[in-house]
């Protein structure tokens, strides 16, 4: 949390058994130390290789009725819950493996996972903890949700949640810290109205719902196990999920949050405009990051899944017989679009890239001149196959009107679209644009030449 200074892990690994809400997966989740740095990181011991996903927004593919992140065909459902004890208690860095897809629900609520992190102790570590501090107002309204983040000395959320028919309208507003969120938040159970639940039924969810683990509201009526654990126990489950989501923007936030209604699209959809904002704010390659984001603006998003993230016209092995480039400066994964005169490349950017030792330590930037040289290599794949009648290496001979708009980091997939300009002989001029999430991070024109290989 933003009083303590440091960074900090867990001491030692521990685990949990249960059921998936939704799923109904019978799970393990086990918790190990990480390192400095590392962030959250979900790991699938289930699945060959072990994919891992970063709890980062841009990995989120999902926020119909609970937070999902995944990363190509991979997927963890529900992590609100695991996210939001790890951020409440002050939990920095740390691996959260499943031996399925979703985590186990517990009793609905974050007790069980704050007693795990009890049970393993924290461990401080020799690291600054980096706090996104609020500085000008920020409003997003998604439907009936209205989230209003605003400047304070400290993180507050003020809440108020309420079904269509009004009967359940609550309102409550804390000022989180770990001993308070241990104590007005974390036990407060999820809860849903009895007729929804047909349809989530009939759309293969809660299949490990039952009364244990869920408040069920029919009419004036509540139906549970046991008595409601907090006066104001819905809204306050609304605020425990709010802490969850905006773990993903991988800090913590100074700042007051009046939310009404949240949702965890609208929750984050905020977390996306602050990650956003804080891009903006960061120098582009030239040091590390700004510490401030200032900004003024209100947005109303409409944020939408760009589909050349799914297409394929030409796979890796594919390009690799076009180029000549190879690990570590082959800069495009896969070819997205492939017309007579443009080109939509794909770079999926990751910690793993060796340039990000030093480019730079504990701020990891993706080089703008790599960008540069990206753009280069998929504009050689057109011309290639535009003249493939023997082999040819596209040399890149110049670049103009470079910019360099915004920073990219890992875990961005770089989108990197040429339009061929005119080609004459063997010499060709593109213009090209590297974006991230829809937005032109870099543009140049570019000038190169097929030679004979």
């Amino acid at each position: 949390m933003p009083g303590v200074l440091s960074q900090q892990t867990i001491k030692r690994s521990v685990n949990y058994s249960g059921v998936g809400l939704h799923s109904g997966n019978r799970v393990t989740l086990t918790l190990l130390p990480a390192p400095p740095g590392h962030g959250i990181r979900f790991r699938r011991v289930d699945l060959e290789a072990r994919p891992e996903i970063e709890a980062r927004i841009e990995n989120v593919v999902d926020t119909q009725r609970s937070t999902t992140l995944g990363k190509g065909s991979v997927r963890i459902h529900t992590v609100e819950h695991v996210l939001a004890a790890l951020s409440g208690c002050g939990v920095d860095n740390v691996i959260v493996e499943l031996d399925a897809n979703e985590p186990p629900i517990g009793d609905g609520s974050a007790r069980e996972y704050c007693k795990l992190i009890h049970a393993a102790g924290l461990q401080p570590q020799e690291a600054p903890r980096q706090v996104y501090a609020v500085t000008e107002p920020l409003a997003i309204q998604l439907g009936d949700s209205f989230m209003h983040l605003v400047p304070a000395p400290e993180f507050r959320i003020s809440c108020t949640s309420a079904d269509r028919s009004g009967h359940h309208t609550q309102f409550f507003s804390l000022v989180v810290t770990p001993e308070s969120w241990e104590r007005e938040l974390a036990h407060a159970r999820t809860f849903c109205f009895f007729e929804e639940i047909e349809y989530l039924i009939k759309n293969g969810l809660i299949k490990g719902g039952s009364l244990e683990n869920a408040i069920v509201i029919r009419d004036d009526a509540v139906l549970t196990t046991e008595p409601l654990r907090y006066p104001e126990e819905f809204v306050r489950h609304k605020m425990l999920d709010i802490v969850g989501d905006l773990a993903l923007l991988g800090r913590p936030i100074l700042g007051h949050l009046l939310a009404v209604r949240p949702s965890h699209t609208a929750n984050c959809e905020l977390v996306r405009q602050l990650d956003a904002r804080y891009r903006r704010a960061t120098p582009l390659g030239f040091g590390p990051p700004a510490a401030e984001i200032p900004c003024s603006e209100t947005v109303s998003s409409n944020s939408s899944h760009d589909v050349v993230l799914d297409a394929c016209a030409l796979d890796i092995q594919e390009i690799m017989k076009l180029i000549p480039h190879r690990y570590p400066f082959l800069l495009v994964d896969r070819i997205a679009v492939l017309e007579e005169n443009r080109i939509v490349g794909v770079k999926n950017v990751t910690i793993n890239e060796p340039f990000f030792q030093g480019h730079f330590p504990g701020h990891p930037v993706f080089p703008g001149v790599l960008q540069l040289e990206a753009i280069a290599q998929v504009a050689g794949v057109l011309m290639r196959r535009k003249f493939a009648d023997k082999p040819q290496i596209a040399y890149f001979m110049s670049a103009e009107e470079v910019k360099w708009r915004k920073p990219v980091w890992p875990g961005d997939t770089l989108v990197v679209e040429v339009d061929l300009l005119k080609a004459r002989g063997k010499v060709g001029k593109a213009r090209g644009q590297c974006k991230v999430r829809g937005e032109v991070v870099s543009e140049a024109v570019v000038t190169f030449m097929l030679m004979d290989a």
